[in-house]
């Protein structure tokens, strides 16, 4: 039976850090993710485990969104923090400084490259 979704949670960057709001951070998705529907990446607040309250409507980036900007091999890659990377808006989620966050990247109807890790996310890069 084919599994209808998965969840990858990510709560440190790349040095094993917790991920700080106040910080900026950079996850490449590779090329080909594999979820046969879609995908998302949606932040949570560590302190409420609900997702992070903004002036951003919905906390996440997903493979639906009609300006999501690819880069030329088809890869993806999301941007986390306070401000917005100027041009990179359609791909960023804000956070909220002093606030410590986690993210999950759903996959709906993923594929069978997930399950033998044929792919998988970049890690998280604090961004300097």
């Amino acid at each position: 039976m084919m599994k209808e979704e998965v969840h990858y949670k990510v709560s440190s960057d790349a040095s094993g850090n917790p991920l700080n709001g106040g910080q900026n951070y950079n996850l490449h998705l590779p090329p080909n993710v594999p979820a046969s529907n879609f995908w998302s990446i949606i932040v949570y607040d560590n302190h409420t485990h609900l997702m992070i309250k903004t002036d951003q409507p919905w906390p996440s980036v997903h493979s639906q969104r009609k300006k999501l900007i690819f880069n030329q091999d088809g890869s993806v890659d999301t941007w986390f923090g306070p401000k917005a990377p100027v041009g990179k808006e359609n791909n960023w989620i804000k956070t909220i400084p002093g606030k410590k966050w986690n993210m999950i990247l759903n996959l709906y109807y993923p594929t069978e490259s997930w399950f033998n890790k044929l792919w998988m996310p970049g890690d998280l890069e604090e961004v300097i």
